[in-house]
């Protein structure tokens, strides 16, 4: 049995990773590659990264195929572009890309570090209507928050 960061390392022994300065880099020329949020609708809401699409993790297998609802035809023509997808802290980004591998998709890598990692090389965030986040907001909202139910036990 493997626990939830044994495997992400697993996968990324298959996963390539991009650094955020390097991906900021990479935007700038065309063409740029599809930018691929895996978090929940609502994290994206809260702010994202500039000209990215939100498919949520739950339904990226489904989001890769035609003739779902949940199909993104962005995502299903990109098989042979450059995909980067991207999450939180960079660890849901791992297991999608791998999955997209598994899919089919030829040139995916995942966003090391995530868009903690974004916003810490001080790249810019938009939020639902497009408008750039405040890097203060942007700390808050990246800050851990664990419940105390869900702290490891042998830890408290």
């Amino acid at each position: 049995m493997k626990r939830f960061l044994q495997l992400i390392q697993h996968c990324l022994t298959e996963v390539r990773e991009v650094m955020p300065w390097d991906l900021a880099e990479r935007l700038e020329r065309a063409p740029a590659p599809l930018i691929v949020d895996v978090r929940e609708p609502d994290e994206f809401a809260a702010m994202h990264l500039p000209g990215s699409i939100n498919v949520p993790r739950g339904i990226l297998e489904s989001a890769c195929e035609w003739d779902y609802e949940e199909t993104v035809p962005a995502l299903v023509e990109a098989r042979e572009r450059e995909v980067v997808v991207v999450c939180r802290s960079g660890n849901r980004s791992v297991l999608a890309a791998h999955a997209l591998q598994v899919l089919g998709y030829r040139q995916v890598v995942s966003l090391r570090l995530g868009l903690r990692g974004w916003k810490d090389d001080d790249q810019p965030l938009v939020d639902a209507a497009g408008a750039e986040v405040d890097p203060e907001a942007a700390d808050d909202y990246f800050t851990p928050r664990l419940r105390p139910d869900q702290v490891n036990p042998e830890r408290r």
